[in-house]
C-alpha cells in the first residue's frame, strides 16, 4: 500500500499529481482501523527484535507544513514502541550554538545508534527549505546543500542506517481547518502561533521548495514518501505499512545465548 506513495527517482515528480484527500482503497475510518491496530502492534513486535539485533539503526523523517501532523503521526504510530530505543529530535529555530557550526551538525547528534529509532520531528531538509523562502541565504548556498545532503544520507545508509522521510502533504484548505480548530479549543491554543500564518500566506513558495526537495532528494536508499495528510487516519496507517514493511524485509533475529540453555537449572 504504501509503496505507491514512495518516491526513488524524483525527477519527474509534481507535487499537483498528489491528492492530499486521496485514502487508496479504504472508503473510510472504520475499514482501516484493524490494519493500523494490527501494524501498531506489528511495529511494536519488530521493533523489539531491531533493537537486539544490533545491525542497523533507522532513521524516520517527518517533514510537512504547520498542522500536517508530525506529532499525530509520532503519537499514533509508535504509541506500542518501547521507549528505550526510541528518541524524538525537534527541528526548531536553530540555536545560537548550532548556527556556530554547520547546518549539518544538528542532524549528526540526532543519528540513531544500531539497534535504535530516531525519529525528526522537521529535519536537516529545514535548511533547504525555510533558509530559501526566508531567503536567509544565497540561492547558490541552499542549491549546494541538495548535494551534501544526499552525500550525508548515502553516508548514514553505506553505514548501517536505515532512512525513510516522509512528506506530510495536507491541503492549503485542511490547514485552514485545523488552525481554526486550534484557535477555538482551549486544550489547543497553545499549538497555534501567529506567525504561522505569516508562513501559511508563503504557501505556493513552500510547495515549489518541497517539490525540488523530492526531486532532488530521493533514492533506493533514502526514499520521500509522499503521504496525503488530510485524513488523519489515513497518513498514519500509511507510514505504519511503510515502516513495518521495510522493517520485515530485514530479517531481524535475536541473538544467540552464549549458553546452553538446555543445561541451564534454576532452583
Amino acid at each position: 500500500m504504501s509503496n505507491r506513495y514512495r518516491i526513488v527517482n524524483g525527477a519527474r515528480f509534481r507535487i499537483a499529481d498528489v491528492d492530499p484527500d486521496d485514502t487508496g482503497e479504504y472508503a473510510h475510518h472504520d475499514d482501516a482501523e484493524p490494519k493500523l491496530e494490527e501494524d501498531v502492534k506489528r511495529l511494536a513486535r519488530l521493533q523489539e527484535r531491531f533493537y537486539v539485533d544490533r545491525r542497523h539503526g533507522l532513521l524516520v523523517v517527518l517533514q510537512g507544513m504547520d498542522t500536517c501532523g508530525k506529532d499525530g503521526t509520532i503519537e499514533h504510530v509508535f504509541s506500542g514502541v518501547n521507549p528505550q530505543g526510541v528518541s524524538v529530535t525537534p527541528f526548531k529555530k536553530p540555536t545560537a550554538d548550532e548556527l556556530d557550526h554547520p547546518y549539518l551538525w544538528r542532524a549528526w547528534r540526532g543519528v540513531p545508534a544500531r539497534g535504535h529509532v530516531a525519529i525528526f520531528n522537521r529535519s536537516h531538509y529545514e535548511d533547504v527549505l525555510v533558509v530559501r523562502v526566508h531567503g536567509l541565504v544565497p540561492p547558490a548556498v541552499w542549491k549546494r546543500r541538495f548535494d551534501e545532503i544526499n552525500a550525508f544520507e548515502r553516508y548514514l545508509a553505506d553505514n548501517g542506517v536505515i532512512v525513510l522521510k516522509f512528506f506530510l502533504h495536507i491541503s492549503k484548505a485542511e490547514q485552514q481547518e485545523r488552525m481554526r480548530a486550534r484557535v477555538r479549543d482551549p486544550e489547543k491554543q497553545w499549538k497555534f502561533n501567529p506567525g504561522d500564518l505569516a508562513e501559511r500566506a508563503r504557501w505556493s513558495q513552500y510547495m515549489r521548495a518541497y517539490q525540488d526537495v523530492v526531486r532532488r532528494c530521493s533514492a533506493p536508499w533514502a526514499p520521500w514518501y509522499v503521504i496525503p495528510a488530510d485524513r488523519k487516519w489515513y497518513r498514519n496507517l500509511v507510514i505504519a505499512d511503510a515502516i513495518v514493511r521495510t522493517l520485515s524485509g530485514l530479517r531481524l533475529r535475536y541473538p544467540k545465548p552464549d549458553y546452553d540453555p538446555k543445561r541451564v537449572r534454576i532452583p
